[in-house]
């Protein structure tokens, strides 16, 4: 698979990437969109406050309680506890109004902490705000912190870093709504520093972990969760046998068989219940299992955790039950779920066509894998939810049943399957953050597989999404990494070791080190020259990538010579009606109306637009895409009438072929109204900018790059209609957004900063 295919940046068939291509004082930010160049002009507008919130506010994915929820009574009620010290960390200290709850595997932690946040979402009393984070890792409270400050529109781009947490952390130090944060499975104390949420009269701190050191003991009040004791064990095991009471004898022998372990008890009465099995009889199947069970496992030593070994017997009767009564999608499913996310796996990443494929079977056949599964609570299948849990004892159980071979190719296919349900570009809420979670634990747990006989392209596509959603410093970051990895797997000549090379240098530039990925793609130029040739299409695709970051770094000139040079080599190697050939024509054009010449890129374009439609077809995206620019060079050239006309015609066939609420079409109405604009009534480009950047919070998000031009250029446009202060303070709010999203030297930044000058004056 050559780079073009495979890399995070430019390709043609990749959809919006986008990057800032022009801005001028008392101007308006532009913007690529792929190899398409769809430039978004000299748009305008006021700072958007965002629509009323509506309350109550629910953010992350509550478990589901099981249905015979066991009270302790060892531990205090958490209401109480919260009444008292208004924080529960299931491990914690009250000094910090943090309460801890904490215990080892399977005890029930995670089933405490989701019993008293649904009573606290309850609708007639419930709190105003409620978020669940799964905390394994600091990332992951980053971005909950961060998606949960954009919902409440104290943020309207995707912040990153610690200024993220700091956006709602001071928040929620001030508010008076009253508010609940669990942070479920904490890992590492060290993951919360600086993330601690504050202690005040309305705000609740809810925290699970196995950890157990002095970290948590000193900062929040704890709260130990054990196994059940033998009275608690035996009403569960009697609630869950109720319709079969004649099945439900020695039920105390069973629980002490168990261990009173409540994860394992589950396993135990859905395999009664479910064969009609009497409890004398699942005992001595549990004892021939307990015999023999050190023979199953390649490591028996992992067996000397109780909690595993206890877990380890339930599993090796209920799995042989759930094959039996979905044969061969079981206990596969099952393997692939132990590889992934224990707090949240798409089902449709279970029952993708790949995976289905590989089974020899049909995604219905699949579903009925997971459905058997959850009937024999060996997971939590919420199909309303869409979502998968497993619990991270019997994920781990799974895998010590695994051999490395096995292990090898289901890590592959589960990475296939991740690939195959990740949408084009993450636009859907929520979307991004789930896979990339799963991809994360996938990495973990079968990272040899994930990189070698090549890297597989699941990884490439998590480090994409992290910059489709706003993060383009965590994306550099990530490509930073996984260029490491590669390059220990593979050397430094390896192909993939160049994507990942090729990736870096894109995400350093959308970082806003437009310089430095120019040096970053020319060093990078010059190995796969070595390497692969210079005719090879990845060292022609890296030579048109060096050429757009020089024009980004402020070379327009040199770019449009670079692009020059690149076209004569595309048409000898390519020919001249080739996709990627025209591409260059397109990018060719472009950078000469950046560098001054205008009417000539119009003209350009209009030659081009005809050799496309001719090649690719009237509705093919490089059609529209040039299209799209060469109206805004006609524009650009003097004609604003003629270019609003232009785009008015696009637009038309744009909402007819990608739909409405496309990038790509929602990018076109923003330059008609900036050329309306242009043509006419400022105020009425200010208001229908209004419009339209409500469409592309609803769709996008308020974190999208798309989304933050229109608020760039919207402010702009409310000043052009009279409203200096206005623009002034849009602007204002826009800059301090900017900061904390794309830091203070980034080109979006500075233009910002140049607009509110020139607006304060």
């Amino acid at each position: 698979m050559s780079w073009w295919d495979k890399a995070a940046a430019e390709a043609a068939e990749a959809t919006v990437s986008q990057q800032v291509d022009k801005t001028t004082v008392k101007g308006d930010l532009t913007q690529i969109a792929g190899d398409a160049h769809i430039t978004v002009v000299h748009g305008d507008q006021h700072h958007h406050t965002g629509p009323q919130m509506t309350w109550p506010v629910r953010r992350g994915q509550v478990p589901v309680v099981v249905e015979h929820f066991q009270h302790r009574s060892a531990l205090p009620d958490l209401d109480t506890v919260f009444a008292d010290d208004q924080a529960v960390v299931l491990t914690g200290n009250a000094r910090d109004g943090a309460v801890v709850v904490s215990g080892m595997g399977g005890v029930g932690k995670t089933q405490l902490a989701a019993h008293h946040a649904h009573t606290a979402a309850h609708p007639d009393h419930g709190v105003d705000l409620l978020l669940w984070i799964t905390a394994t890792t600091r990332d992951a409270v980053i971005t909950a912190y961060a998606d949960t400050a954009t919902h409440l529109h104290l943020s309207n781009g995707g912040v990153e870093g610690q200024a993220a947490a700091d956006t709602l952390l001071n928040w929620l130090a001030t508010t008076t709504r009253t508010w609940l944060i669990v942070l479920d499975d904490l890992q590492l104390p060290a993951d919360l520093t600086g993330l601690w949420p504050p202690r005040t009269r309305t705000g609740r701190t809810l925290v699970t972990t196995r950890y157990r050191g002095t970290a948590l003991t000193t900062r929040a009040r704890t709260l130990d969760v054990d196994v059940f004791t033998p009275t608690e064990a035996h009403a569960h095991l009697t609630a869950e046998l109720a319709e079969h009471p004649h099945l439900a004898t020695d039920l105390p022998a069973l629980a002490h068989d168990l261990g009173h372990l409540p994860l394992a008890l589950a396993h135990a009465a859905a395999y009664i219940r479910d064969q009609e099995t009497p409890v004398t009889d699942y005992r001595a199947l549990l004892a021939d299992t307990n015999r023999t069970l050190p023979t199953l496992f390649p490591h028996p030593a992992e067996l000397a955790d109780p909690h595993t070994r206890t877990t380890a017997a339930t599993l090796s009767l209920s799995l042989p039950l759930a094959e039996q009564l979905a044969p061969r999608t079981a206990h596969a499913l099952l393997r692939l779920a132990s590889l992934l996310d224990p707090n949240g796996i798409p089902d449709t990443t279970l029952t993708n066509p790949v995976i289905a494929d590989h089974l020899h079977t049909d995604t219905h056949t699949t579903h009925h894998g997971l459905r058997v599964l959850h009937r024999l609570n060996l997971i939590t299948h919420d199909p309303i939810a869409g979502t998968v849990r497993v619990h991270a004892l019997v994920q781990r159980v799974i895998r010590e049943t695994i051999d490395p071979d096995t292990a090898a190719r289901l890590g592959r296919l589960a990475a296939n399957a991740l690939h195959d349900a990740w949408p084009r570009v993450d636009t859907l809420a929520g979307v991004g953050p789930v896979l990339r979670a799963n991809t994360a634990a996938l990495h973990t747990h079968a990272r040899h597989a994930l990189l070698h006989p090549d890297v597989h392209n699941v990884l490439f596509r998590a480090g994409r999404s992290l910059g489709e959603e706003g993060f383009v410093t965590a994306a550099r970051d990530y490509f930073h990494l996984l260029h490491e990895q590669a390059a220990v797997a593979h050397g430094p000549d390896h192909y993939d070791t160049l994507t990942t090379r090729n990736n870096l240098a894109h995400w350093r530039g959308e970082a806003g080190d437009a310089a430095g990925a120019a040096a970053a793609f020319e060093g990078l130029l010059t190995g796969q020259v070595r390497v692969l040739g210079a005719d090879h299409l990845d060292s022609l695709a890296t030579r048109h990538s060096l050429a757009h970051w020089r024009g980004e770094a402020g070379d327009a000139a040199g770019a449009a010579a670079a692009f020059e040079s690149l076209l004569a080599d595309m048409v000898r190697v390519l020919g001249p009606d080739h996709p990627r050939t025209l591409a260059t024509r397109h990018s060719l054009a472009n950078w000469r109306g950046e560098a001054g010449d205008a009417a000539g890129a119009a003209a350009e374009f209009d030659g081009l637009v005809t050799d496309q439609v001719r090649i690719l077809g009237a509705d093919h995206l490089d059609s529209l895409a040039a299209r799209h620019n060469l109206a805004r060079w006609r524009g650009e050239a003097g004609d604003a009438a003629g270019a609003a006309a232009a785009f008015e015609g696009l637009l038309a066939e744009q909402v007819r072929v990608l739909g409405a609420d496309h990038p790509h079409t929602l990018a076109t109405r923003h330059n008609l109204i900036y050329w309306r604009g242009k043509a006419g009534n400022p105020a009425d480009a200010a208001t229908a900018l209004e419009s339209l950047l409500a469409e592309q919070v609803r769709v996008l998000g308020d974190d999208y790059p798309q989304t933050l031009v229109t608020r760039h250029n919207l402010a702009r446009w409310r000043g052009e209609a009279g409203d200096a202060a206005g623009a002034a303070a849009a602007f204002e709010s826009l800059l301090a957004d900017m900061v904390r999203v794309l830091g203070p030297d980034h080109p979006h930044t500075l233009s910002t900063r140049n607009n509110l000058a020139y607006w304060q004056e």
